[in-house]
């Protein structure tokens, strides 16, 4: 659906040299021509129209003086700095290019016809007189020599086994002639054919075809050989071959050309020399020769080089054919015709090595021409009369129209074709959005025709409208409104002098032609003129230094913008009566240009500001000055949308009005939630082709040109949310009908406008099944926090708010609505109006008849059980036996045992405690097994044995789970105080121990051991103040009391003991020396921390500024994937995906054990402090705020030792730690500021389970969960604040 754009052409004409040109070759390096002639060759610079270098080949005799020569050969060799010129008389001849020698390399006696260089410059073969290949190095040092006629096929001759050979067949009718093989009959050449050899070779160089007459039947043969000359196949007898020949590059086919009685066909062959394929060109047989056919380096267009047949007396026609294949067929896409003239004959076209659409030719007079071409689909964009969205694809001279809006039609098939009298080189839509079906066609000798929909004409005209084959849609035409000739400037003859047609106003077209010289640009104004059939197009509305390679517009805001050949976008005021260009500015003033040239460009409105877009051909996305994407394979605007498609196979959807440039970055440089509406995964290589104004269509290409129609999730919900505001409910309820969209979205879209409109809603349905439809869908889930999440606010979020259920109130208002508008229809008058069993079967098309079977069940009715099983596909063998068994049983075990068997576990737990205290064992395991305690516990008496049965239980299963103390307490209330005292020994409860023992009547001896041993686990938990309230009142061991508390600094608790047991002597012996070295500890500990902390800081702020110059100095580099990232399918994603989340698949103790203790080492070395490592800021970010929440929790801690210390006469140490806590809080306050800078930190997406995920979002969701900073990370990274309302100073000694 796409066709060749001329971006630029270049004309030069001025230059001329002896003789007249006969070949030339492309000097990559320095974008300069060699053009070899009859007295030598020449170097051009057609930038410059200057010639650098005009070297004579007739001075050392290598070519006569009376211009008679012939150059059969030129290439450059760049490794060499040198070009080497082959001649007819049989000299290879090489010339230095920095100095000028010319040095003949070798001579062939027989002279020479060809000579083609291997595309690695690796090898030369020259074709010779004698009919004979030479093969040489680039050195040329001989290789092999042999014959090109050879009996043999070649060594990949075709082994038969004799299987199905035509002799064994039977032939019937035919008779046993049939058997014999038949001999085809070849012609001679055709009389116009040269004789010559031609050489082609694969893109690889590892194999060249050559065609040559064969002495035996004058006809051609294509024979293939390898780099060392060994023959390897020759092609099937072809009668009609003519000369072209050429391989395409990607190495699957040979093109040549064929004629035939009635017609001339561009065949095909395979390397094995059998036919493969072939397209007719549009000629008659007797018009046209093919002189050459060539392939472009990605082997996407094939050129075709035709010449008028010379007939006595007629001048010959010379045109060039650019030719594209997609979905299978053939499109003639640019027709370049050269004229009759003798200087504008054709002499030699090659194709760009190095950009591949780039084209060059050069004509005898010596004029070269230069054409750079690029993919462009064209499409209308607004809501015309031909229905909207119509693509029209250039097929020679026919223009295929596809209207999307009606139906999708898959090329080459087409809704309707126009048919032109001449060969079609551009078409154009009209800009106008409600007349944007409107299109015009520019044909290869500047006639214009104006196609329109609506109009009456009785003229007859030579252009007609076509339905398309098969095509049975009712669907109107247009009709040619006009035609007229556009005549070109003097100095512009040349073909496709006007390039880049833009239809801006109802009879106005802007054209961009060359200008005076080759480095200008003219863009005019073209009137149609309502009467006469010549538009004149002499006079420049403005010029501008450089090549114009784009115009785009904006419909909406009709604004015109250019782009020249260095990527500078320049506004063009058209609509001024002095059109003038300016160049385009930002919104920061700064002039907007493209880093590289786009080859596809647009402007819309992002965020209130009007923006440029551009895409290169190296997939880079540009808006305005800023590179915002590098994988973007197409894009299309819809609406104030953007929607593009990306190399890893997504297809992508931003809204434009509340999207700023630097949230659209940062929204392509992050990861997608595997749940967002707006990405959606697409087959690989697809293309946007259009997308459907007013629908949800998106209509992709892949790369072999069929096409598929995929309904955006974001588009469909985008348009859905439109028709609700509208109240358009009928047209919003088909389409979520058809693309299964939640019908919860009527209501939780907007409730209040839902409620305020439910009559108008009951009436546009107007369908009884549609609503029963939408009424079972309904659930409390609100599918727009859930589902369909959207950035905008909700309309009214108070009214949510409401205690009442969702689908309560839905019902409540729909059932009156109903019967306030046909209660007739929807509800029946009386309950005989539907039997209970045509319910049942409608209400089977509604839920699933297995959910509907248990909820029959859960009725406790047998009778309506059964009716529902018969209109299942259960096996009466399955469920007859159990209601049979269920029938029996008393009352209330029928019902647990039916709750049990629903996994309604609450209701068999108050169903089985009816059934008695037989039941009770029962009873208590089904407490065990579903976790019920709490529910068995009411529905005994307290202080009955069933009562004490289940608290045990339950404090068993509390045990099991490692809760001590909440076990504990359950023991302790149904009086197992053994338990209790176990369960709080568990958990160091010391109070609850001592209660216990108190209960159990420990004597005075066990009471103290129990005391000591308890302490002794609270100091192991450093809980020093209940370890010394144990030994002093339990243990009566005030000594050791005193000495935990010293251990624990607990300072005033421990001077209390002393004097309460008047031990003064303890102060002298501990408490001072404790003190003492409590604050020597501090203060190293202090001046540690601060060391550390500045170490830190200092390093942090290293970190930061590497990591700011790498990312300005890395924009342009490819993401962390790399460039082979993009070539795998979502099928290879998800098992790459699944492959890296570990070795091992299969459940393994001993991996899972090693692998577990593994992965928390590597999430300690996750944030590593080591200089380089990739997440060294997080990790000194991490090691700071540790040190600040250590440092500022020591504050109690510092003023109960600065209290003691004063207390003893310390006071020379007080003021010591007291300023050296301070120096570093106050340090610590300064910091936060330079370290913790304002940001946001980045959101960590949940994990999408539940029954709407899928297998691949579930395993993108892992993924981001593995590559995104974790939460915790996050947290690190907030700025930690400092407790400031904690008095810890001492003012006396200040």
């Amino acid at each position: 659906m796409r066709n060749l754009k001329l971006l630029k052409s270049l004309h030069c004409g001025s230059a001329h040299g002896l003789g007249s040109p006969q070949c030339m070759t492309i000097r990559t390096d320095t974008g300069t021509l060699l053009i070899g002639s009859s007295y030598g060759f020449l170097e051009l610079d057609p930038n410059t129209e200057q010639i650098i270098r005009d070297v004579s080949l007739t001075i050392e005799n290598f070519l006569p003086d009376d211009g008679s020569g012939h150059v059969v050969g030129i290439q450059d060799v760049p490794d060499q700095e040198s070009v080497c010129i082959a001649t007819a008389t049989g000299d290879v001849i090489l010339c230095n290019l920095t100095t000028g020698h010319l040095e003949c390399v070798g001579t062939v006696d027989s002279g020479i016809v060809t000579m083609s260089w291997s595309p690695d410059q690796e090898l030369v073969l020259l074709v010779t007189g004698q009919q004979t290949l030479i093969l040489m190095t680039k050195d040329f040092e001989p290789i092999a020599e042999i014959p090109i006629h050879q009996e043999d096929f070649g060594e990949g001759k075709f082994i038969t086994v004799g299987w199905g050979k035509k002799e064994t067949q039977f032939h019937g009718s035919e008779g046993k002639q049939a058997a014999r093989p038949k001999v085809t009959n070849v012609q001679p050449a055709m009389s116009w054919d040269d004789q010559k050899a031609r050489v082609t070779w694969r893109g690889d160089g590892q194999l060249f075809a050559v065609s040559a007459i064969c002495p035996e039947t004058g006809s051609r043969k294509v024979r293939v050989w390898n780099r060392e000359l060994s023959l390897q196949s020759t092609s099937e007898p072809v009668d009609g071959l003519e000369q072209a020949l050429s391989w395409k590059p990607s190495g699957n086919l040979i093109a040549s050309t064929q004629s035939k009685p009635n017609k001339r066909d561009v065949v095909f062959f395979e390397k094995n020399g059998l036919a493969h394929g072939e397209f007719t060109l549009p000629f008659a047989k007797a018009e046209v020769q093919v002189r050459e056919l060539l392939w472009n380096s990605d082997s996407t267009v094939l050129a075709v080089w035709l010449q008028g047949i010379d007939e006595e007396g007629s001048k010959l026609n010379t045109d060039v054919q650019l030719w594209v294949v997609g979905n299978y067929h053939w499109y003639l896409k640019q027709s370049l015709r050269f004229g009759t003239e003798e200087h504008q004959r054709v002499v030699s076209v090659e194709w760009d090595p190095e950009f591949s659409y780039r084209l060059h030719v050069v004509c005898t007079g010596w004029q070269y021409f230069c054409y750079d071409w690029t993919w462009s689909t064209d499409c209308s964009g607004g809501h015309g009369a031909g229905g909207p969205t119509d693509v029209a694809v250039v097929d020679g001279d026919k223009v295929l129209v596809t209207s999307f809006g009606q139906a999708v039609v898959p090329p080459p098939m087409c809704t309707f074709h126009m048919q032109f009298p001449r060969l079609v080189n551009d078409v154009v839509f009209r800009a106008d959005p409600d007349k944007s079906s409107d299109f015009a066609v520019l044909d290869c000798d500047n006639t214009l025709y104006i196609c329109r929909y609506g109009i009456d004409t009785t003229k007859e005209s030579n252009v007609k409208a076509v339905r398309g084959n098969g095509c049975k849609l009712d669907a109107s035409m247009p009709l040619l409104e006009k035609e007229c000739r556009l005549q070109a400037p003097s100095c512009n003859t040349h073909p496709l002098c006007f390039r880049h047609l833009t239809w801006v106003q109802d009879d106005t077209f802007l054209v961009v032609s060359q200008g005076e010289n080759s480095s200008q640009s003219n863009v005019y104004h073209v009137k149609i003129p309502t009467e006469g059939q010549t538009a004149d197009v002499h006079t420049p509305a403005v010029s501008i230094d450089g090549h114009i390679i784009s115009v785009f517009y904006n419909t909406k805001t009709k604004t015109c913008a250019l782009q020249t050949a260095n990527g500078q976008i320049w506004k063009y005021l058209w609509e001024s009566p002095s059109p003038v260009l300016e160049p385009w500015k930002d919104a920061m003033g700064q002039n907007v240009k493209f880093q590289h040239p786009c080859m596809k460009t647009a402007v819309t409105e992002m965020g209130g500001e009007e923006v440029v877009l551009g895409l290169t051909d190296r997939f880079h996305l540009f808006i305005n000055n800023s590179l915002v994407a590098t994988n973007i394979t197409s894009f299309a605007i819809h609406d104030e949308f953007l929607l593009f498609t990306t190399h890893s196979h997504t297809c992508r959807y931003v809204p434009l009005r509340d999207t700023t440039l630097k949230a659209l970055e940062a929204l392509l440089s992050g990861t997608s939630n595997s749940n967002d509406e707006t990405v959606r995964k697409v087959e690989r290589g697809s293309r946007i082709v259009t997308v459907v104004p007013q629908d949800t269509k998106v209509i992709l290409q892949m790369p072999r040109g069929n096409l598929e129609t995929i309904h955006h999730r974001a588009l469909v919900l985008a348009q859905i949310r439109k028709w609700l505001d509208s109240r358009q409910f009928r047209d919003a309820f088909e389409c979520m009908r058809k693309l299964r969209i939640n019908l919860n979205l009527f209501y939780d879209h907007n409730p209040k406008a839902f409620l305020d409109h439910v009559d108008l809603f009951v009436r546009q349905i107007d369908s009884v099944n549609y609503i029963n439809l939408f009424l079972t869908e309904l659930k409390e889930e609100d599918v727009t926090t859930t589902m369909y999440p959207t950035h905008s606010a909700s309309p009214d979020p108070s009214f949510q708010k409401s205690g009442a259920r969702k689908v309560d109130i839905i019902c409540d208002v729909m059932r009156a609505s109903m019967e306030r508008l046909n209660p007739q229809k929807y509800s029946p008058p009386s309950p005989d109006a539907v039997s209970a069993e045509e319910a049942l079967k409608y209400l089977l098309f509604l839920v699933d008849v297995n959910e509907l079977y248990d909820h029959s069940l859960g009725t406790y009715d047998f009778d309506l059980v059964i009716m529902v099983a018969e209109k299942s596909q259960k096996d009466p063998k399955e469920y007859l036996p159990f209601l049979n068994t269920l029938k029996k049983m008393e009352t209330n075990y029928q019902r647990y045992t039916i709750d049990k068997h629903l996994k309604r576990y609450k209701k068999a737990l108050e169903h089985l405690s009816k059934c008695g205290p037989e039941h009770f064992i029962e009873f208590l395991n089904l407490v065990k097994d579903q976790n019920l305690y709490t529910d068995a516990l009411k529905l005994h008496p307290v202080g009955s044995s069933e009562y004490k049965a289940i608290n045990d239980a339950y404090g068993d299963h509390l045990l099991s789970r490692q809760h001590y103390e909440e076990a504990g307490l359950i023991f302790a209330r149904c009086d197992s105080f053994e338990k209790a005292l176990d369960a709080f020994v568990s958990c160091n409860s010391w109070q609850h121990i001592l209660s216990m023992a108190s209960q159990l009547q420990y004597p005075k001896d066990k009471m103290v051991a129990l005391a000591r041993s308890v302490s002794g686990k609270l100091v192991e938990q450093r809980k020093y103040e209940s370890a010394a309230v144990l030994l002093e009142q339990y243990a009566e061991d005030y000594e050791e009391a005193i000495i935990l508390l010293l251990e624990g600094a607990l300072w005033e608790d421990s001077l209390r003991l002393i004097h309460k047991y008047k031990r003064l002597d303890i102060i002298e012996t501990n408490v001072k020396p404790a003190v003492i070295e409590a604050k020597k500890s501090h203060v190293i500990f202090l001046d540690g921390q601060k060391m550390i902390f500045i170490r830190h800081k200092q390093r942090l702020s290293v970190v930061r500024d590497l990591k700011e110059k790498a990312r300005q100095g890395l924009l342009d580099d490819e993401l962390p994937g790399g460039p082979e990232s993009d070539l795998f399918s979502d099928t290879s994603s998800v098992m790459t995906a699944s492959d890296t989340s570990g070795k091992y698949s299969h459940s393994n103790s001993r991996i899972s054990s090693r692998s577990s203790k593994n992965r928390r080492k590597a999430e300690r070395k996750k944030h590593s402090l080591k200089e380089g490592s990739p997440l060294e800021d997080v990790a000194l970010l991490e090691a700071l705020g540790e040190i600040l929440r250590t440092v500022d929790s020591m504050r109690s801690e510092v003023n109960s030792l600065l209290k003691a210390l004063v207390l003893f006469l310390y006071d020379t140490d007080a003021r010591e730690l007291q300023r050296v806590y301070q120096e570093l809080l106050q340090l610590l306050e300064a910091s936060i500021p330079d370290i913790w800078t304002p940001s946001t930190p980045p959101s960590v997406a949940a994990p999408v389970l539940g029954p709407h995920s899928t297998a691949n979002s579930i395993m993108s969701s892992y993924q981001q969960q593995r590559t995104t900073k974790p939460a915790e990370q996050d947290t690190e990274r907030l700025t930690p604040k400092l407790r400031k309302t904690i008095q810890w100073k001492l003012d006396l000694l200040d």
